[in-house]
């Protein structure tokens, strides 16, 4: 089999995989669906939309260290089948109050928080779960393949949205996104439990999220990634928001062409999630260079004057998010104790995914009093200054000189300050 797909030889995860493949194209539909309908309720209200957003992910602030506690204790399937049936539900109630014309603007938000809490207890779980599926040996191209199945679900997703939103509205998409969680749950109750690698629950006790604030701030190999996705993810990973004004307000396009936008910005992030498939192992490198490129390209895509040179410039941008992404996962996954696992991935998707309440209503105001490109190009400037900080706070920690040359090829050299101190003595 070929090294990009090895994960795939694997039964359970291909169980999996299928199952997240639908389920996810279903999860992609309703974020489209549910905002076009939030701007046709509330008149195109950008703040509405960044509202919106917020409260989806608001639950990943609150919630998401207690996902991670949950699934260092338990059966990681189990609580999957239970999250899944529970935000089938929600997504159920949604597509009833549509079609029944009787939803409004709080209903859209009541529900988004309540989805955005079974994705903050499911989606530690579900992190923490590959591992136990495939084996630490093919964990970096099990997490690859997982953004390439999230990535083909996101380019699949908004364009089935639009097309249904053009010819149906939007009530049936959030009723066929409820079906799709089915095929998860499918999966995960025909997988083989002698096939899994489940890790050592983690012993009941006080002060386990105490613990895992310890333990990371003493890892200097944490606390790099982690830092770097916290700013990239408040002020830069805001696309759902943004790109929906981009197409309303600036292009003056619909429902279908919005969804393309979406599915150009996916294209790109599955191209970057197969490229990370082949590669054997994950330095924080390439957390460093995806983070400065999606910096730089979300800057240049805020400038493009037409529709066209904007779609085109988010699938290069795609790629350096997935690069980035995919390598901050793996390298976190990799440095942490099995008993740990479980915690440490609800602390990144506290900071991955909490961080938007923070930073999509604060976009969404900038978008709305100014103009949607200046919440994009403000969005990758602090990206790019974040990540130097970042990288800047990492240096002076490990003792670590960084320095950039232009000869004989563009580079930088990073040595411990000991090895520079030596060579200048010689």
């Amino acid at each position: 089999m070929s090294p990009t797909f090895r994960s795939l030889h694997v039964r359970n995860y291909r169980l999996f995989a299928t199952g997240q493949v639908i389920s996810l194209t279903g999860t992609w539909m309703q974020r489209i669906a549910q905002d076009w309908l939030v701007l046709r309720l509330t008149d195109n209200s950008g703040i509405a939309l960044g509202i919106t957003t917020g409260l989806q992910f608001l639950p990943s602030l609150l919630f998401s260290l207690w996902g991670g506690v949950l699934a260092d204790r338990y059966s990681k399937r189990q609580l999957l089948i239970i999250t899944q049936a529970f935000m089938g539900v929600v997504a159920l109630t949604l597509g009833l109050l549509d079609v029944t014309g009787w939803v409004e603007v709080w209903h859209v938000w009541v529900l988004a928080f309540l989805l955005g809490t079974g994705n903050a207890i499911d989606n530690p779980v579900r992190q923490s779960f590959v591992v136990e599926i495939v084996g630490r040996e093919d964990l970096p191209n099990a997490v690859s393949l997982n953004s390439a199945t999230f990535n083909m679900a996101r380019i699949l997703g908004p364009a089935l949205a639009g097309l249904l939103i053009a010819v149906i509205d939007t009530g049936p998409v959030f009723l066929l996104n409820a079906l799709s969680f089915i095929a998860v749950i499918a999966g995960l109750l025909r997988m083989s439990a002698e096939e899994l690698h489940p890790s050592d629950p983690a012993p009941r006790g006080r002060g386990q999220l105490r613990e895992v604030l310890h333990y990371v701030r003493g890892k200097p190999e944490l606390m790099l990634p982690l830092t770097i996705v916290a700013f990239v993810a408040t002020f830069g990973l805001n696309f759902q928001l943004t790109t929906a004004l981009m197409a309303k307000e600036v292009f003056g396009r619909g429902a279908a062409h919005f969804g393309l936008l979406s599915s150009a910005l996916a294209a790109g992030s599955l191209i970057g999630a197969l490229v990370a498939a082949r590669r054997s192992r994950t330095r924080h490198r390439y957390v460093v260079i995806g983070a400065l490129a999606f910096g730089v390209f979300e800057v240049t895509a805020g400038l493009m004057p037409t529709y066209e040179t904007f779609m085109a410039l988010l699938v290069p941008t795609g790629v350096a998010i997935l690069t980035f992404t995919t390598a901050a996962n793996t390298s976190i996954q990799l440095a942490t104790s099995p008993v740990m696992r479980g915690r440490v991935m609800g602390l990144y998707l506290l900071v991955f995914l909490g961080t938007a309440p923070l930073g999509s209503p604060l976009m969404g105001w900038i978008g709305e009093t100014f103009t949607p490109r200046a919440s994009i190009v403000l969005g990758g400037v602090m990206s790019v200054l974040g990540t130097l900080l970042a990288v800047a706070l990492f240096a002076s920690r490990q003792r670590l000189v960084i320095r950039p040359h232009l000869r004989p090829r563009p580079h930088v050299q990073i040595a411990a300050q000991d090895i520079v101190d030596q060579g200048q003595r010689a």
